[in-house]
């Protein structure tokens, strides 16, 4: 899954003593090459309602310092032998952590108010002002856009701001990580089942990407790991 920077952190992490140029020259040799994929997308964002849309106070400013000041959100799929399972996450930008997710058959709000509701669990938020200072970050699809979904971030203090329309760039944190899942897990596997699939997504992120999988943006530690360290 990893490229030859990746796997000489790994290897120091473990207690190896091996430059970067020695990593890439054997993984060259070898033919040893980290995991691609052909993209491809199917539309999730219906941006066409007649709900309000955030301004985008978050814009393209990537760069945060502090746990639970923003919070990415978005919606993928996965195919299975029994139709699409959709997913929707909630990341903390400051650590790249999955901190909320739900999978449904739908993308009604129910979808994403599970992962929000998640979130908000992990965190120990409670209605009231325990969100202040928290800016939550979407797409401008009409799950985060309506009324409950809405309801629900106020109730809990917590600001909004919405990407421009059609540019997945806004939330370029966010799809970085779906393309993880995609390339590192759902491109190689066959779902028979919706259950199958669930399973091997939670699998993905509490087990391997929450506490294992190094990040090359937190200086090559897991999301768990960057965590505990600055806290």
């Amino acid at each position: 899954m990893y490229g030859s920077p990746g796997v000489h952190r790994e290897l120091i992490r473990q207690g190896e003593q091996v430059c970067r140029n020695t990593v890439a020259k054997v993984m060259r040799v070898q033919g040893i090459k980290a995991l691609t994929h052909r993209r491809f997308r199917v539309r999730t964002t219906d941006a066409r309602h007649p709900h309000p849309i955030a301004p985008n106070t978050l814009g393209r400013g990537f760069a945060c310092d502090r746990l639970d000041r923003v919070w990415l959100t978005d919606i993928t799929y996965v195919p299975t032998g029994e139709g699409l399972v959709h997913l929707a996450g909630v990341m903390d930008l400051c650590s790249r952590r999955i901190i909320g997710w739900s999978m449904a058959e739908h993308m009604r709000v129910e979808l994403v108010s599970d992962a929000l509701q998640m979130a908000l669990r992990t965190r120990g938020l409670k209605p009231g002002s325990a969100g202040r200072g928290l800016l939550h970050h979407s797409d401008r699809g009409v799950q985060y856009a309506c009324g409950a979904y809405q309801t629900l971030l106020g109730r809990h203090g917590i600001s909004v701001s919405m990407s421009a329309a059609g540019d997945c760039y806004d939330t370029a944190p966010k799809e970085s990580f779906w393309g993880k899942l995609k390339t590192e897990l759902v491109h190689h596997q066959r779902f028979a089942t919706r259950a199958q699939a669930r399973a091997a997504i939670f699998d993905y992120i509490e087990v391997f990407y929450n506490r294992q999988r190094l990040h090359s943006s937190i200086g090559y530690q897991s999301p768990a790991q960057f965590e505990a360290r600055l806290t």
